[in-house]
């Protein structure tokens, strides 16, 4: 039980980057002596963001199969068996106790070669409706983490351990004071603020419903902290130059999201999984546009976990450019639907995940 080695492997956005280094993390405090290697898509964030936080990690050649006809999607069955292949050699060499899997392109070869070896592998499912990769490699899994409580419809009930999703360390020990987290944003004390994060990639239509809206925050002197994306960034940018956006801070991308949560009155979101889970911890109303590009619609089935618990309002992301500021703006303005909003998300907070997962991982190598 000394030296136990680990694999972390998946990644693709910060929704299943984030959670593995914080599952490293509490790797790293229960057992100091154990080795952790983490397994990515070569070319994707987590190949950047990972040894930022200190962790080795290792891409495989891997792609997701496209839902259309493309080229990609007929060069997909040699890319697979060639991501087979490197994490046949990565497993192999590295000899680990355990695999964890956080979901991503890389995490499905990554488990199933570990499975085939006889390894223990472990499953972080984080949204509410499972992927089919994870649904076939649930068989396989020692224990499946997850977030909601109707995954037993999925997976066997007797390996689920409903822990959370594991966030970022400067979250889950609490935000600090909203006028601090002002002042470093150099934001104005006299104005509501509206906190607008479309995920770690950005989103176009919530970039889009924003710009469309600037005029209607600054009538009602409100003012936005705005994550627009990479991608997004440049174009805003440009397009909001000759407008009077003296009310707006837009960046690219938020690396203190502690500050930016606590300087919020109403966050705006996508509905990723690790989102939802920051939001609970945070306790801030949240209105929530689900994002239509992603598997299985899984963002609007995370979103629906909380509107049916008066925790969060949707807009549905083909309504989001018409309607997203007006639906801010009367939230902004209702301060009791804010307090009903904030008492309900907050319910739903767990804050010990990474813990609780490392905890039940650990106990299994016993």
């Amino acid at each position: 039980m000394n030296h136990q080695r680990y694999i972390i492997a998946g990644g693709g956005t910060g929704g299943h980057i984030f959670p593995a280094i914080a599952i490293a993390d509490a790797l790293k405090q229960q057992a100091p002596s154990c080795e952790i290697l983490f397994v990515g898509a070569a070319g994707r964030m987590e190949m950047e963001k990972v040894p930022q936080a200190g962790y080795k990690i290792i891409g495989l050649e891997v792609v997701g199969l496209q839902r259309s006809l493309t080229l990609k999607n007929l060069l997909f069955p040699f890319k697979l068996l060639k991501s087979l292949f490197q994490a046949f050699n990565v497993v192999r060499n590295f000899k680990p106790d355990a695999c964890i899997g956080v979901g991503g392109y890389a995490s499905g070869p990554v488990l199933f070669i570990a499975a085939l070896l006889g390894i223990k592998i472990f499953i972080q499912e984080q949204n509410s409706y499972p992927g089919i990769t994870n649904k076939i490699l649930s068989h396989f899994a020692k224990k499946i983490f997850v977030a909601y409580d109707n995954l037993n419809l999925f997976f066997n009930p007797k390996k689920i351990i409903l822990t959370g999703n594991p966030v970022r360390k400067d979250i889950s020990i609490g935000i600090p004071p909203k006028s601090e987290a002002l002042k470093f944003f150099n934001l104005s004390e006299n104005k509501k603020t509206i906190l607008i994060i479309g995920g770690s990639l950005g989103a176009r239509t919530i970039n889009e419903a924003i710009e469309n809206s600037l005029h209607l925050f600054a009538e009602n002197n409100i003012q936005v902290l705005w994550q627009t994306g990479k991608i997004y960034y440049d174009g805003i940018i440009d397009r909001t130059k000759n407008i009077n956006t003296n009310h707006v801070k837009i960046l690219q991308f938020i690396r203190e999201m502690n500050m930016a949560y606590s300087a919020a009155d109403i966050i705006i979101s996508r509905a990723g999984a690790l989102s939802i889970s920051e939001l609970c911890i945070v306790g801030k109303p949240a209105i929530l546009v689900p994002s239509p590009n992603v598997s299985e619609d899984h963002q609007t089935k995370n979103a629906m976990a909380l509107v049916t618990k008066n925790a969060a309002i949707l807009v549905k992301d083909n309504e989001a450019k018409n309607k997203l500021g007006t639906v801010a703006v009367e939230l902004l303005y209702d301060e009791q639907q804010q307090n009903k909003l904030a008492v309900h998300i907050k319910s739903l907070a767990k804050i010990n995940a990474a813990n609780d997962i490392v905890t039940a991982i650990i106990a299994q190598q016993k």
